[in-house]
């Protein structure tokens, strides 16, 4: 479910005069079957439910926009409102189907194989001459290699998945991903005549599902908590959209299993809320498997795992080692605190001093644009600034 409310400007030719006209979102928003409900409680979070009143019937559900499209249409198994009638159920399915031409994208045929005789036809010179040649020969849907190997199909299937990867804005990066490798070389190998790649809806349900069911499975080797006890890792982190989250993580020899994260946008983080969330973790895998609690040292998390260690005597709160050599050090290179450990400052000093010194040099390059034009050219590395510690991400 989508909330537009950009607005598209358009500019006239003959003068500086713009004229404010309603952008294509907008339009298929005001087109959509939500102008035939009330909206009760807009959704949190995009692609959530919203709770909405019917303007027919006036009763209320909870709902994406496919839950209101099958409310006025009668699709997907859902009985329809009880107040349309067939005019308007013909009415609405119209709309619907209006919607989805619009949404359509025009198929632009794709790069004929004499694009790029054309393009190299206006070389000069004997050997870009003789490269046109030979890239004539090689375009020839005539010749007997290309007939053999179907070149003439297997170009016009490199220019559709490149235009997947540019209409979809993907990453030129996902082209190495084994499993994208993988799908197209079995659809090869097996034959699979008109196999069509798994819909939107799918991706999001039935294979997710499945997926995630394989993973567990995957995992339960793992899962030696009853033998040898497990130890719960949280920290705090922001996702792109600053949003406030705290993962958990059980550690076994074995290694590493993400349990969940959770989103604690709205809630007041204090030590009873610290401490309930990490309550759920050791009742989810059970009290009796866990053996220790690990966060990091701030006073927040010392007080939630006092209260874990009072009302589970038999598990124990470590701070993060990490996080408590970062405060040793940072306490060591304070120079406020000379008077308190003036010997280990005087040994330890010259971390400060390297890091500052870096920071300068990286600032420097950062800062100049020949610079760092000429360091990209030169080094290999990439430039990395100081961040936080995270141990549990």
């Amino acid at each position: 479910m989508e909330f537009m409310s950009n607005s598209a400007t358009t500019t006239s030719t003959g003068g500086s005069n713009s004229v404010s006209q309603p952008s294509q979102s907008m339009l298929v928003e005001e087109n959509t079957l939500w102008r035939h409900v009330t909206k009760v409680a807009v959704a949190k979070e995009r692609g959530g439910n919203t709770k909405f009143r019917c303007n027919f019937c006036n009763k209320e559900y909870t709902g994406s926009y496919s839950r209101v499209k099958a409310l006025k249409t009668k699709c997907l198994g859902i009985a329809v409102c009880s107040k349309v009638t067939l005019e308007l159920l013909s009415e609405f399915q119209k709309e619907v189907a209006d919607e989805e031409d619009r949404r359509r994208p025009v198929n632009i045929p794709l790069p004929p194989s004499s694009a790029t005789q054309s393009c190299s036809s206006a070389w000069g010179g004997i050997e870009k001459k003789q490269m046109h040649s030979s890239k004539k020969r090689a375009s020839d849907p005539n010749n007997p290699i290309n007939k053999a190997y179907n070149m003439e199909m297997r170009n016009l299937l490199d220019a559709e998945i490149a235009r997947g990867f540019y209409f979809g804005g993907l990453p030129f990066n996902y082209a190495r991903n084994p499993h994208h490798i993988k799908s197209y070389t079995m659809a090869s190998e097996y034959k699979l005549s008109g196999y069509v790649p798994p819909t939107y809806n799918a991706l999001r349900t039935t294979c997710l599902q499945k997926e995630r069911a394989h993973v567990e499975r995957l995992m339960e080797p793992i899962k030696t908590w009853k033998e040898k006890g497990v130890t719960i890792v949280s920290d705090g982190w922001s996702d792109s959209q600053r949003s406030p989250l705290i993962n958990f993580m059980a550690v076994t020899e074995l290694g590493p299993m993400f349990i969940k994260t959770v989103n604690c946008e709205g809630n007041v983080k204090d030590r009873f809320f610290m401490a309930n969330l990490i309550k759920e973790v050791i009742m989810e895998i059970g009290a009796q498997n866990v053996v220790q609690v690990i966060t990091d040292n701030a006073p927040l998390c010392k007080a939630a795992g006092m209260i874990v260690e009072t009302q589970y005597p038999h598990i124990f709160w470590t701070p993060c080692v990490v996080h408590t050599l970062n405060l040793a050090l940072k306490n060591i290179c304070d120079p406020s605190h000379i008077e308190s450990n003036r010997d280990a400052f005087t040994e330890c000093h010259w971390i400060t001093e390297v890091a500052d010194r870096a920071s300068m040099v990286k600032d420097f390059i950062l800062n100049h644009n020949m610079v760092l034009t000429m360091f990209n050219n030169v080094a290999p590395l990439k430039l990395l600034g100081v961040a936080e510690t995270r141990f549990a991400r």
